[in-house]
């Protein structure tokens, strides 16, 4: 351990020292280690910099107030793809859906109407809402990914509205206290990290002026700690662990705003976007054929902050709830947004998960006895199995380390089963058995699979 630290210690103090960083925060959490926390410089007043130093975390925020809006579509508030004027009094741009806001896709313009960073005055939300009839949308919907502060910030008033509340304090309410963020706050202590504009040219580092941002709150608002983000980090990448519960959000909706919408960059194909969350695809030390793994957050940037909360998932060596969180007061240090990155990817190489050590588990029911096994379906096998208290499929072929779909019985209907994961999630697996009460025949997506190998008009195979 003392090792795997040094070498985490040693990635953040350079990452400080050569970026010319005047503060950096950094907390890495994993559930089967004590939080490993590390701070290099001074908050640039008399406050010491520690792990509970408070930092702007910028467009993090978002991340939060997509929680939000999941949980108002969960509790039948809203579905996503209302348009948002159904929640909003809005007197132009009211067609954009909550999906679209949610993914960046909606084609809205950047930021609110007049140019906030040169006033540096950001509108009320009665200000905010008004103006809408002043942009031009940037892009027809669903064209291309667009990020748009604006958005996010309509998402916020929206759930607001919906909660009878402000975005604030709904968010404290339903989100900080559950989770015990006591130190993510709207607006920051005397504590706080001073935020600079370090010169390109020299070592002199200029204080940057402490925005409120208004209106546009739930798009960059939030005050945080390295300690704080990197379990909303871990969080977003394993609320089973995190929050065991459900309190906050369903570890099934957190999969749902995982699934990538669109991509970030039509040249490289390098990131996602789901549903307020961005998604990087990751490369393990050492691959192992159809293992996945990606890091899920976001990243943030307000004058003289720059934030990285990562949770990575995947892999056989993560850790169960691993997030990290990397906090800056410098906006000019572009190493802090890969920083948070390579030391996920540090800690699982060096101080990998335990492997469990396999154990018998209870026999499957007999109604699914007969269905385990090899089947073929579009003329290739596939394989039926019972883990975990589930039946699973995976192609025969498919690599081990590939996801393998999982089913479960619809409540009334014990022979139809929903694909809830992997392959195929959402079509229905249908049984059909001989006088014996034995599986001989399914459908999965409407393909017939069968036990010996056939053409579609039902030959087989030693037939032709």
């Amino acid at each position: 351990m003392a090792g795997v630290n040094q070498r985490l210690e040693r990635l953040v103090r350079r990452t400080q020292a050569q970026a010319r960083v005047p503060a950096l925060s950094v907390a890495l959490h994993r559930a089967d280690r004590p939080l490993w926390t590390c701070t290099v410089g001074g908050t640039g007043n008399e406050n010491p910099l520690g792990p509970d130093t408070v930092f702007r975390i910028g467009s993090v925020t978002k991340t939060l107030t997509a929680v939000l809006v999941m949980q108002c579509r969960d509790d039948g508030l809203l579905d996503l793809d209302d348009p948002i004027g159904r929640h909003l009094d809005v007197p132009a741009h009211g067609t954009a859906t909550v999906r679209r806001l949610l993914s960046h896709t909606a084609g809205l313009q950047r930021e609110p109407y007049g140019d906030i960073w040169d006033t540096l005055r950001s509108p009320d939300v009665p200000e905010l809402l008004a103006d809408l009839a002043r942009i031009d949308r940037a892009l027809p919907p669903a064209r291309r990914f667009h990020y748009s502060n604006l958005g996010l910030a309509l998402l916020g008033h929206a759930v607001a509205r919906l909660r009878g509340g402000t975005w604030a304090e709904v968010l404290a309410d339903r989100v900080l206290r559950p989770l015990e963020l006591s130190s993510t706050t709207v607006y920051p202590g005397p504590g706080a990290a001073t935020g600079f504009l370090v010169d390109a040219y020299s070592d002199h580092a200029r204080p940057e002026p402490r925005l409120d941002l208004g209106a546009l709150g739930p798009a960059a608002q939030l005050w945080s700690t390295a300690t704080d983000m990197a379990r909303w980090a871990a969080f977003l990448a394993d609320p089973a662990v995190v929050d065991p519960s459900g309190a906050v959000l369903a570890p099934a909706t957190l999969d749902e705003m995982r699934w990538p919408l669109t991509t970030t960059d039509e040249a490289s194909w390098q990131a996602g976007f789901g549903l307020g969350l961005i998604l990087l695809p990751q490369r393990p030390a050492e691959p192992v054929a159809g293992e996945r793994i990606v890091h899920v957050g976001h990243d943030g940037a307000m004058p003289g902050f720059l934030s990285s909360v990562y949770g990575r998932r995947g892999g056989g060596a993560t850790p169960k709830a691993m997030g990290c969180a990397v906090l800056a007061s410098s906006g000019t240090s572009d190493e802090i947004n890969e920083l948070s990155h390579r030391l996920l990817a540090a800690a699982v190489e060096d101080d990998p998960a335990e492997v469990t050590a396999w154990v018998p588990g209870e026999a499957p029911p007999p109604a699914y006895r007969s269905v385990l096994g090899h089947w073929w379906g579009e003329g290739f096998p596939f394989v039926f199995f019972w883990r975990d208290g589930a039946l699973r499929a995976r192609a025969a072929d498919a690599p081990a380390g590939a996801p393998p779909a999982v089913f479960a019985p619809l409540p009334d209907r014990p022979d139809v089963l929903r694909t809830v994961s992997g392959r195929e999630t959402g079509e229905l697996l249908r049984l059909t058995r001989d006088a014996a009460g034995r599986v001989v025949r399914m459908h999965w997506a409407t393909y017939r699979f069968t036990r010996t190998q056939e053409t579609f008009d039902g030959v087989t195979t030693y037939e032709l």
